[in-house]
């Protein structure tokens, strides 16, 4: 898929998901539910803009039906955005754009891209170890080989 920001354009190469209240490293994490997390229980295709560490914005894309708060974090892109602040920053985006529509968006969207022709590799997500055994959930995805991934290459077991 490509990630579409004005005129940057970015294909993504690595992403990770996060299952809902039941998943202790997602935000939504034992049903939380804040005005910062509230698109999360909104309508698959739309985009969830946060601000961490008072540095960095990340995106998910959110995956489910209203109610049900799963979404997958774009990790990176290429060219030029290796990690999911990097992404945000190289391409300008912000909370202002958290809410906005994915599949009818002009300013911001996610358009069909050709098929990878990398072998996709499934392996634990990154940088979640307090959230215990959920920590190791092989729920991270990238394309193999792509010089723009956002961290040592590491395959499930």
């Amino acid at each position: 898929m490509i990630l579409v920001h004005g005129d940057k354009r970015v294909r993504i190469v690595e992403v990770e998901a996060y299952m809902g209240p039941e998943d202790l490293a997602a935000h939504s994490a034992r049903g939380r539910r804040t005005s910062r997390t509230e698109v999360m229980y909104g309508e698959a295709g739309h985009a969830y803009v946060y601000f961490i560490y008072g540095m960095y914005h990340c995106m998910n894309v959110i995956c489910q039906q209203p109610g049900e708060p799963v979404g997958v974090l774009l990790r990176a892109g290429d060219p030029g955005c290796r990690g999911p602040g990097v992404l945000c920053r190289e391409l300008g985006i912000t909370r202002a754009l958290s809410g906005a529509d994915l599949t009818t968006g002009v300013e911001l969207r996610i358009e069909a891209g050709p098929p990878p022709l990398e072998p996709i590799v499934k392996t634990t997500r990154i940088g979640v170890a307090y959230a215990g055994d959920w920590a190791q959930k092989p729920w991270r995805f990238y394309l193999e080989g792509n010089k723009w991934v956002s961290h040592p290459l590491r395959r499930s077991r």
